[in-house]
C-alpha cells in the first residue's frame, strides 16, 4: 500500500452475542487483515465496557501473533497508570522474545475506564503518566542502571529480550512532545477525539530526536471508518454505532446496537447532536468515499500510517469493511 493501514482492534461486543466470541474473533480479523496487506494489529485496553471484550491486550497479542506470521501485533494500548512499570516490561519483552520484531507497545494515560473501575484497578492519576514512562524505560535492556540505583539488583525477565518499539498515544497533543524528544513513535485518536491531528503531528516532528528503534518521526493517524458496497448499507450500519455513541456520552454501558435497535430509538434533540459529532469524526460510505476521505485526513496532517477502526454490529460486515477499505487503497 502506498499508505501504511492498520487495523485498532477493540474485540467489539455485539448485542445478543458473546463476549468470549467477540475475543476469539480477534483471530480471524488479524488474520484478514495480514493477507490484504495490513502493516499492524493492535488491542487496546478498556475495562468495565460491556461493549468492549480487549481487557487484556497482552493475553490477545500471544494469542493472535501466534496465528499470523509476519503482522506486527501490539497494544494499543496499555494504559500505563493501571499498571506496574515492571510488570509491563515483563509481558512485553516476554512477548518480544516469542515474537521477535514483532509486537508493539503503545502507551496511554488515560485509565480506559469509569472511575469506580480505576479505584478497583488502583490506577494512578493520568498526571503520573511520564514518571511512570520513565520507569519503565528503566527495564528496557538499553543501558544498566548505576549501582548505586536503587532498583540496580531488580531485572525485568527476560533479560536477553528487548522492550518492543514504544508508540505514545494521545487524543489532544499533550504527549506528542514527549514522544519525538524520547525518539518514540506517537500515534493520535481521532477515532474518538476531535482536536485537530495536524499540530500534535507538528509538535512531535519537531521535538523529535532519531534512537534505535525509530531513525525517523512514524506517526500513526486513528481513523474510525465504515465501508459498504453501497451507500444505503454504509449508512445503516453507521446507524448502530450512532446510538451506541449516544448511549456511551451519555454513561448508558451497553453491548453495541443492532442498526433495527438503532432504527426504532427515538432521539432527543440533544442526542441527535451528540450523532451530528459522532459523525464529524467517522467516515461512512462506498470504497471510492471512504478512499477519498482517508486520502484526504493523512494528507492534511501528513500522517505516516492509517489505523481504522470499526466496531459494527455484524462481524462480517465488520471483517467486509476492512476488506473494501484494503482494497480501495490499493486501487
Amino acid at each position: 500500500m502506498a499508505l501504511a493501514l492498520s487495523v485498532l482492534d477493540l474485540a467489539p461486543v455485539a448485542s445478543g452475542g458473546s463476549a468470549a466470541e467477540s475475543v476469539r474473533r480477534c483471530v480471524e480479523l488479524a488474520q484478514l487483515a495480514e493477507r490484504l496487506g495490513y502493516v499492524r494489529c493492535w488491542y487496546a485496553e478498556h475495562h468495565g465496557m460491556p461493549s468492549v471484550a480487549s481487557s487484556s491486550p497482552e493475553v490477545l497479542i500471544a494469542s493472535v501473533a501466534a496465528q499470523t506470521r509476519t503482522l506486527h501485533v501490539g497494544a494499543g494500548g496499555v494504559m500505563l497508570p493501571n499498571h506496574a512499570p515492571l510488570r509491563i516490561a515483563e509481558a512485553y519483552r516476554t512477548l518480544a522474545a516469542l515474537y521477535p520484531g514483532r509486537i508493539d507497545l503503545g502507551l496511554g494515560r488515560a485509565p480506559g475506564a469509569d472511575q469506580r473501575t480505576s479505584q478497583v484497578l488502583r490506577a494512578a492519576d493520568g498526571e503520573h503518566f511520564p514518571a511512570l514512562v520513565s520507569e519503565l524505560l528503566l527495564w528496557s535492556g538499553e543501558k544498566q542502571l548505576p549501582s548505586d540505583h536503587p532498583l540496580h539488583s531488580l531485572q525485568a525477565m527476560p533479560t536477553d529480550a528487548p522492550l518492543p518499539p514504544i508508540w505514545l498515544l494521545g487524543s489532544s497533543g499533550a504527549s506528542a512532545r514527549m514522544a519525538g524528544e524520547a525518539g518514540m513513535g506517537y500515534s493520535f485518536a481521532s477515532h474518538f477525539s476531535a482536536a485537530p491531528a495536524k499540530p500534535a503531528f507538528d509538535a512531535y516532528r519537531a521535538a523529535f530526536q532519531p534512537s534505535k528503534e525509530f531513525a525517523a518521526p512514524h506517526a500513526i493517524l486513528g481513523v474510525s471508518a465504515i465501508c459498504a458496497p453501497t451507500a444505503d448499507e454504509a449508512e445503516w450500519l453507521a446507524s448502530a454505532m450512532e446510538l451506541a455513541w449516544v448511549r456511551l456520552r451519555s454513561g448508558n454501558l451497553a453491548p453495541l446496537p443492532s442498526p433495527e435497535e438503532a432504527a426504532g430509538y427515538a432521539y432527543t434533540e440533544a442526542e441527535r447532536r451528540l450523532v451530528r459529532a459522532f459523525r464529524d469524526l467517522v467516515i461512512v460510505g462506498t470504497p471510492d468515499t471512504v478512499r477519498r476521505e482517508l486520502l484526504g485526513r493523512a494528507q492534511a496532517c501528513d500522517a505516516s500510517e492509517l489505523m481504522i477502526v470499526c466496531n459494527l454490529h455484524s462481524h462480517a460486515a465488520r471483517l467486509r469493511s476492512h476488506e473494501l477499505i484494503a482494497q480501495a487503497l490499493t486501487a
